[in-house]
């Protein structure tokens, strides 16, 4: 997520955050805001927990290392890990939203309770005016 004063959600399963499957995909606006030392990035732990259940099942086999690699790459891309708390697990569970992808529910409900912009490609977020998003 980005904004010059709030943090930015990032997810590697889109490409931002410590995977960065596709760094040269996003826009150079973009790449210059995530790599500014004056934004604060963070990565979810829900994005952790995608990445690792679709490398589980077969979906994602090329981000097998990330899983095992994740806390260095976060660290190595100056972000931050953001948990899950209640009360983004709670806003998720309340939020009239007729999308059925829990770990995108988790990820726009974390947005809206911390106040930051979600990095994404999804367009499914546009249907949510409380989430800012960037791409």
């Amino acid at each position: 997520m980005l904004d010059p004063r709030s943090p930015w959600l990032g997810s590697p399963t889109r490409p931002v955050g410590p995977g960065c499957c596709c760094p040269g995909s996003y826009r150079s606006v973009l790449r210059t805001e995530l790599g500014s030392t004056a934004n604060r990035l963070l990565v979810s732990a829900v994005s952790a927990m995608e990445v690792a259940t679709k490398v589980r099942l077969g979906k994602f086999d090329a981000a097998g290392s990330l899983v095992s690699t994740w806390e260095r790459r976060v660290d190595d891309i100056d972000a931050e890990p953001l948990d899950l708390t209640t009360a983004h697990a709670l806003h998720a569970g309340s939020m009239p939203w007729f999308h059925r992808d829990h770990f995108d529910r988790l990820l726009a409900a974390q947005a809206i309770v911390e106040s930051v912009v979600l990095v994404t490609t999804d367009a499914a977020f546009d249907t949510l005016p409380a989430v800012r998003t960037a791409w």
